[in-house]
């Protein structure tokens, strides 16, 4: 078996998430969370899209991790993303997190916002 070292580049994994907290990076945030390229910060929820739209530039896909259960988002928070050319993944914030964690080792251009679980 071949074993590699995963190397994340500028972005940051989730190490861990727990009732109402993630820890990224090191670091543990209480509360919603929006970590990508340009690092982590809290996040105000579905209502605070811009930070989202400020994406379009330096990520592909946005996975929004929507809490302990998949929800869906609202309608037009989905249509401002996408008419802002960025792809939108939704699922559970275990999921989000386990998948962008995958894909950020893989170099891919993605960020994650989460809601608590």
């Amino acid at each position: 078996m071949r074993l590699n070292e995963i190397s994340y580049t500028n972005a940051v994994p989730v190490d861990g998430y727990g009732p109402g907290f993630f820890r990224i990076g090191g670091q543990v945030y209480e509360g919603a969370v929006l970590t990508g390229p340009a690092g982590t910060t809290t996040w105000n929820g579905y209502e605070d899209n811009a930070p989202l739209l400020e994406l379009s530039d330096t990520v592909d896909v946005l996975f929004i991790g929507t809490g302990a259960e998949l929800n869906h988002i609202p309608a037009d928070l989905r249509t401002a993303l996408e008419n802002a050319g960025i792809g939108v993944e939704i699922m559970n914030s275990p999921a989000a997190c386990r998948t962008y964690n995958v894909l950020l080792s893989e170099g891919r251009r993605v960020a994650l916002a989460l809601l608590p679980v």
